[in-house]
């Protein structure tokens, strides 16, 4: 897997912001398989690829760190660019900053996002095998959200979901994508809440289920993970825990391998 040169160095540990980074690519310090690299954005296999700084070689951590966080209402799950900046939006990973060593930090990605407006289970690591695994489509990896509604939630609506929604994605109301959704799992339904599990991972999908079938979410938070539940952590909105991959192998993937 390939890795931009200033992303490498920043998660090596080795240095302690991202400007000493910048001035040891920029001073010609860094070579790559014997060769000086000024260039940030050059990238290239850190598996196959000798670093040197310093008269020393630099590896990144081997060791993968998992955490679970309960996602707070108004964040995005991703850095934030200038134009978010500007806006004033907040990241996730800000969450993370003051809780975590620079190293770790720099090295997070989340599993799959949850959009600006849902609240709740969201993974956070820095294994990129993990969340390949779990956001692949293939292994139809459960999810289970509990809604609210701004209107009563019918009978035919129900029907719909459990069977697979029609849904028609525009853009500038030119239809970019159609499809049919997987059919969902419905429990605890009343008039305006219900809980609905899924095992595909569209953007915005059970937004646009609702969306589509004639309704619209009011609120929408993530529970669970396969048989991992947010509840059984004692984590307050905002707050994160660190969790072994045992737990996720055996909670998520129904087996204790490490790999």
């Amino acid at each position: 897997m390939k890795i931009r040169l200033h992303q490498f160095l920043s998660k090596s540990g080795i240095f302690t912001s991202k400007t000493k980074v910048k001035e040891a690519i920029w001073e010609g310090k860094i070579t790559i398989n014997g060769s000086i690299v000024k260039n940030m954005s050059f990238e290239f296999n850190p598996n196959k690829k000798k670093v040197i700084y310093d008269n020393k070689i630099i590896k990144l951590p081997q060791k993968e760190i998992y955490f679970l966080l309960n996602k707070p209402l108004g964040f995005i799950c991703s850095r934030l660019n200038s134009q978010e900046k500007k806006l004033s939006k907040k990241s996730v990973y800000e969450l993370f900053r003051d809780g975590t060593s620079t190293t770790v930090y720099e090295s997070l990605i989340t599993v799959g996002r949850l959009d600006e407006n849902t609240t709740g289970f969201l993974l956070v690591t820095t294994d990129g095998k993990l969340v390949h695994k779990i956001t692949n489509p293939k292994n139809n990896i459960k999810k289970t959200y509990y809604i609210e509604t701004t209107r009563s939630i019918t009978k035919e609506q129900i029907k719909s979901i459990k069977n697979g929604v029609e849904i028609s994605v525009k853009d500038n109301g030119v239809v970019v994508e159609e499809y049919i959704t997987r059919p969902a799992i419905l429990s605890n339904v009343k008039e305006f809440s219900m809980e609905i599990t899924i095992d595909e991972g569209k953007k915005r999908e059970i937004r646009r289920m609702l969306t589509s079938v004639g309704n619209e979410i009011k609120k929408l938070h993530r529970l669970s993970t396969g048989n991992m539940v947010l509840s059984d952590f004692d984590i307050n909105f905002g707050e994160f825990c660190e969790i072994d991959i045992r737990e996720i192998n055996i909670s998520i993937f129904n087996n204790i391998q490490n790999d």
